[in-house]
């Protein structure tokens, strides 16, 4: 497999593809349009599908050689893909259940993934006409509507001043607002899709904390962004991709203790799972 040299020439093209399904899961999403419930219990619309296929096809013509693992496709076992040193992670319409609710929090995600980790990142929230692209060495970009993009940057929180924090909209946390009391907030702010990453790295929020698992696909680009996102060298982030389940376990976004509250998440998780009925 001959591997891909990011660039801006690489990114272009990543946003450009992007931008056309966001545009498409647009179209749907004005229109008439109906639910279906995939195997796995989640909802699933038209607009996963035409934005999949787009992307499939973008990504496949640049880099025939690169793997490409999609939330609308069959994930390949971990004995075909552990070998892999890079591949495609791709979630056509992050935040479905934004999407059926009408809101407009709902994503186009796009990574490439280098060695179990995302160098280069893409989230578009086309109800917003709100692009943010990020790379290794690059940074993190936003651009509203045809703007011309501006470099964006996370803040380096502190527990010396009250947090704002962004959560998930459609999955609250008794954990999380357990934690919430250990430290001051000043805001809590409910979003839907990988928005979370991207107003941590443009720094509309200070910390995203999520207790509990989630799919690779729907953090990859979204970490990405985050990662780029600071000032003096990227952000640290405890994620990891290409893992045996395919999930990533809960985390802290946004300042340096991640590895403590990754250990608080986990022992939740941990304990969840063991709990009896």
């Amino acid at each position: 497999m001959t591997a891909l040299t990011v660039s801006q020439t690489l990114i272009d093209h990543v946003v450009a593809a992007v931008r056309l399904a966001g545009q498409q899961t647009l179209d749907v999403y004005r229109g008439e349009w109906s639910i279906e419930v995939k195997a796995d219990g989640n909802p699933v619309t038209e607009a996963d599908r035409v934005s999949h296929a787009t992307l499939e096809h973008a990504l496949a013509a640049w880099s025939p050689d690169v793997p490409i693992i999609s939330e609308e496709s069959e994930l390949p076992p971990f004995d075909v893909r552990h070998g892999w040193s890079q591949f495609w992670l791709i979630d056509p319409l992050d935040g479905t259940k934004e999407f059926v609710a009408g809101n407009g929090e709902f994503t186009v995600n796009v990574a490439l993934i280098d060695r179990g980790q995302p160098v280069l990142g893409v989230v578009y929230a086309p109800a917003f006409d709100a692009m943010y692209f990020a790379a290794t060495d690059l940074g993190t970009w936003r651009q509203q509507g045809s703007a011309v993009a501006e470099r964006v940057y996370s803040n380096d929180w502190s527990p010396e001043r009250p947090a704002r924090v962004v959560e998930s909209r459609s999955h609250p946390s008794a954990e999380l607002n357990r934690f919430l009391g250990t430290i001051p907030v000043a805001e809590r702010i409910r979003l839907g899709s990988s928005l979370k990453f991207c107003r941590v790295a443009e720094g509309a929020a200070d910390l995203y904390l999520r207790f509990g698992p989630m799919m690779e696909w729907d953090a990859a680009a979204g970490d990405c962004v985050y990662r780029c996102s600071g000032r003096t060298g990227p952000r640290p982030s405890p994620l990891r991709y290409n893992q045996p389940e395919f999930r990533t376990p809960g985390f802290i976004l946004g300042c340096d203790a991640f590895a403590q509250v990754r250990e608080i998440t986990q022992s939740d998780e941990s304990s969840r799972s063991t709990r009896t009925p």
